[in-house]
This record gives structure tokens, C-alpha cells and sequence, in this order.
């Protein structure tokens, strides 16, 4: 969301305002560095007196700035949104969709789906994440897919791995093969487990390699316990959340997704635009991003020996890992910058503006 507003005020084709149901979050300094106004609606739950309460401020604050487009993000925005801009007649309402399963209850996906109906639009940013909310009833004439976008400059192609390990603080991992997974600790669906049980199988051929497991949630604690019952604790590092993804990236050797469900990844786009070897489990829109054999391997969900195979066979193969990393930069360039994101992003708008 930050992204979009930035490249869409930059533009200086529209006037950006920001909605937020949360106003703090590791995020609010980016937005406010942009200068977009922001304007916060602190709902508690959609079944009290706060949901009618910021429903109808919203509506006003519509109404007020003459909004032409409301575009959502995610869940919980989807639904406050669609409801308000409706009640309010936006010219555009535009819903989002980066999820398929395993992260919403039933009571959930049926509140989400009357947002997706008062929407005239929602966007997916996978074609798998397109089928999927075919399958849940949304026409397909209403869904436009939309990849995510990257700023390549974030992500530095040569960059110095031990310049990297030092601003991470992390230089006890010099001369180790680095395998990287970002993922957050709140789902299941990100299946930590697989890539531990993989780490137990390369431990025994590739004791030099090091997982690098980044990210934070109510589930870490369990998963740094399974990895002492699996005897990985040693050949495992749990940083917590990264503030400087790109470092950790440039510090790695191979990057890695164990999701059993996906929409489309943004660490795999991230992954590929540091020129990275990827291996990812075969889920959500990872084969859209990722060309087999080229810029890296898919396997089935849940499958640690096929992951193991590969992480061992890439490990023992530098020049694969950078051929591989150097394609993936490429078709980061070529399928998923953040200036195609734009384009797609403002053809959308315009059918509702023109």
C-alpha cells in the first residue's frame, strides 16, 4: 500500500489520501516521511457500536474530499472499505485479494465475500490467486491481476556479504553457506517445520550450511523447540523480525519458502531481485515468479527430502547458484518492477475516472 501511494503521488496524476484502521505499526514513519495525509479509523470489530461509529466518518470524509477511487488492501480493510465507499457512491471501489488459503476462518471468507460484491473491482496479485477467487464466486470479469512490484534499488546486485554480516551484527556466520528463509511466525501455513526437517537432512551433508530464519509471531517459540528435538539448534538462527532485508539477502547463498499456501510471495520477489538461487515449495502464484531450472526449484508442499536434494545439490554448486540468481534478477527487471505495477495500476483507475 505504502508503494502504490508513493509511485501514484509521484506521478502527480492524483491526489493521495491514506485510511488507516491502525494508525501506530513499524511502517507509519515510511508513510509519513511521504507527506500523504493520513486519516485514521480506529475500529475495534465489525459487530459493535465503533463499526457504525467510524463507518459513517469515513462516509463523510469521502463525501468531504470528493475520493473518486477507493482501493483496499487487505482483509480487514477490504470490508470497512467496500461498505463505506458504497454507502458514500465512490465512482470506483477496489478490493484486494494476495491470499488463497489457510489464513481466514469461514466466518471470515464469508464477510470478505460481500465486500467482493460491492466492489467493481478486485484486485489479485497472482493469477493463481485470480482462480482461486473464481472458485469462491467473485466473476472473473471483476478480477484484475496485478503483480507486486519491487524497487530494485533496494537491493544492491554485488552486494558485499561481509559488509552485510557486519551491519547485521551477525559476523559469526562468515564462512558458513547461508540458506535464508522471511516468513512471518502467525500462520501455520508458512510451514517452519519442513524447512527445519530439511535442515536436519542437509545438516548430516553440508554441516557448513546455516538456516537463517527471519521474522516474528506467537508461533516461534514453538518452532525454535522443534528444532532442539530435531538437533538443528545449531545449524539454525532465529533473528526475529529484519530491518534491513536487503542486507540479509546479500549475506545469503540460497533463499527459501516452505509455505503449504500462498498468493504471491513478495520474500520471493525479494529473493530474485538480490539475485539469489530460490527454493520454494510449488504453491500460490511461486511458479509465475519462479522458472524451474532457471531462476531457481519448486517442490511440492511439504515434501523436506525433494527440498533437502535441491538445497544440497545448490550448496555444492556456486556457479548454479549464480547463474540462477542472475536469471532471477533479470525477470524481476523484466515482469515485476514497481514501474509496470504503476502502469497496470493507473489503466485500472482510468476506467473508472474516464
Amino acid at each position: 500500500m505504502i508503494q502504490i501511494a508513493s509511485l501514484l503521488r509521484d506521478s502527480g496524476e492524483f491526489e493521495v489520501h491514506v485510511a488507516a484502521l491502525r494508525g501506530g505499526g513499524v511502517l507509519r514513519s515510511e508513510i509519513d516521511r511521504l507527506q500523504i495525509p493520513v486519516i485514521e479509523f480506529p475500529l475495534t470489530s465489525f459487530y459493535n457500536s465503533s463499526m457504525v461509529q467510524q463507518t459513517r466518518r469515513f462516509v463523510s470524509y469521502l463525501k468531504q474530499h470528493d475520493i473518486k477511487i477507493v482501493h483496499s488492501h487487505d482483509f480487514y480493510s477490504n470490508i470497512f472499505a467496500m461498505t463505506a465507499a458504497s454507502l458514500a457512491g465512490v465512482r470506483g471501489r477496489i478490493a484486494s485479494k494476495r491470499e488463497t488459503t489457510g489464513t481466514r476462518t469461514l466466518a471470515q471468507r464469508t464477510a470478505e465475500r460481500g465486500a467482493f460484491k460491492l466492489a467493481h473491482a478486485v484486485v489479485a496479485n497472482a493469477g493463481a490467486v485470480k482462480q482461486h477467487l473464481i472458485e469462491i464466486g467473485v466473476p472473473d470479469k471483476k478480477i484484475v491481476v496485478i503483480y507486486n512490484g519491487l524497487d530494485l534499488t533496494r537491493f544492491h546486485l554485488n552486494g558485499d556479504a561481509g559488509d552485510a554480516l557486519q551491519r547485521l551484527d551477525l559476523e559469526t556466520l562468515r564462512g558458513r553457506l547461508v540458506v535464508t528463509m522471511v516468513a512471518n511466525f502467525e500462520y501455520r501455513v508458512k510451514d517452519h517445520p519442513m524447512l527445519l526437517r530439511a535442515a536436519q537432512r542437509v545438516k548430516s551433508e553440508v554441516p557448513e550450511a546455516m538456516f537463517v530464519i527471519a521474522g516474528e509471531g506467537e508461533l516461534r517459540p514453538e518452532t525454535e523447540k522443534l528444532a532442539s528435538e530435531l538437533d538443528v539448534n545449531d545449524s539454525c538462527l532465529f533473528i526475529g523480525r529484519c530491518a534491513s532485508v536487503p542486507d540479509l539477502l546479500a549475506a545469503s547463498d540460497i533463499c527459501v519458502l516452505s509455505s503449504q499456501a500462498e498468493g504471491f510471495s513478495n520474500s520471493i520477489l525479494e529473493y530474485m531481485a538480490a539475485a539469489r538461487a530460490v527454493l520454494a515449495t510449488n504453491v500460490g502464484g511461486a511458479s509465475e515468479a519462479i522458472v524451474e531450472g532457471e531462476t531457481g526449484h519448486l517442490v511440492n508442499a511439504g515434501d523436506d527430502r525433494a527440498m533437502a536434494e535441491r538445497l544440497i545439490a545448490l550448496l555444492r554448486d556456486p556457479e548454479k547458484r549464480r547463474t540462477m540468481g542472475l536469471n532471477g534478477r533479470r525477470r524481476i527487471e523484466q515482469r515485476f518492477s514497481t514501474e509496470t505495477r504503476l502502469a497496470a495500476t493507473t489503466a485500472l483507475y482510468e476506467r473508472f475516472l474516464s
